[in-house]
């Protein structure tokens, strides 16, 4: 099974987009997945259902800050490479998805209360979002 497999299957299981991509490796970088999933909860819906950054990016997000992130002071080489991986990440997330704005990725301003409704009405979280969450595990595989 793959990370992708795994992340979706979170997903799927109620989790949001965020948490699924986010527990999904936090454990091989030493943080235990239901505190991964708390930290990362909020994010899922373009930060807390406003449309902005996709939930599966910022869990990504947080994945590469877990594994390459500063912990020392003037340890600058952590930050050029956590960074140089970030954009990475976020070249090839768009070279495959067009963007990385939930409301472009969904076609839906989650932001808006009528559009929120739609999304659901849709079945939008059940049709595109396990998609971009399996794109954003299976990105992370390859590159870190």
């Amino acid at each position: 099974m793959t990370k992708s497999d795994d992340a979706e299957r979170c997903f799927r299981s109620g989790f949001t987009c965020s948490a699924a991509v986010f527990s999904t490796f936090s454990h091989e970088l030493g943080l235990d997945a239901d505190t991964a999933k708390k930290l990362a909860c909020e994010l899922g819906g373009g930060i807390s259902h406003t449309g902005n950054i996709c939930g599966a990016m910022s869990g990504a997000i947080l994945v590469i800050g877990l594994k390459h992130g500063k912990t020392r002071e003037g340890d600058d080489a952590a930050t050029e490479k956590t960074r140089a991986t970030v954009r990475q990440f976020i070249l090839e997330f768009v070279q495959k998805n067009g963007s990385i704005n939930c409301t472009e990725l969904i076609s839906c301003d989650l932001g808006n209360p009528d559009d929120l409704s739609r999304a659901r009405e849709q079945g939008l979280f059940k049709t595109k979002c396990p998609a971009l969450v399996r794109d954003a595990a299976g990105i992370l595989e390859k590159i870190l």
